[in-house]
């Protein structure tokens, strides 16, 4: 089993910035990717930005330049810095983690965006 935790959401004005952290402990090596999804008000749960345990990172179009996914491999911990916030990012944000066979969600933290 992996627990995941995340932290770091609030409300922050448009074009201010937050950092996202999610914290995996338990069975950790059963984790190989890692990645942060959305849900705003009355939409579908979508991808943001996903990394590999090798790095390799893929970002939804409407965050690209924006946010930034990195994750510590040593501490467990993957990062969701996020810059130029716009109103249409308030969402409840989740941390993902996934191999072939299992998938891992945290509980979600909320991000508001005023304008």
């Amino acid at each position: 089993q992996v627990q995941l935790v995340e932290s770091g959401g609030g409300l922050v004005q448009a074009g201010g910035s937050l950092r996202l952290s999610c914290a995996a402990s338990g069975n950790i090596l059963e984790i190989n990717a890692m990645g942060w999804y959305r849900q705003g008000p009355g939409k579908q749960r979508e991808l943001v930005a996903a990394i590999t345990s090798g790095g390799r990172t893929n970002y939804a179009d409407s965050v690209k330049g924006r946010f930034t996914i990195s994750r510590n491999n040593a501490k467990n911990t993957v990062f969701l810095q996020m810059n130029s916030l716009r109103p249409e990012d308030t969402a409840v944000y989740y941390c993902r983690g996934w191999n072939s066979r299992y998938v891992y969600w945290g509980l979600g933290t909320q991000v508001t965006v005023s304008s």
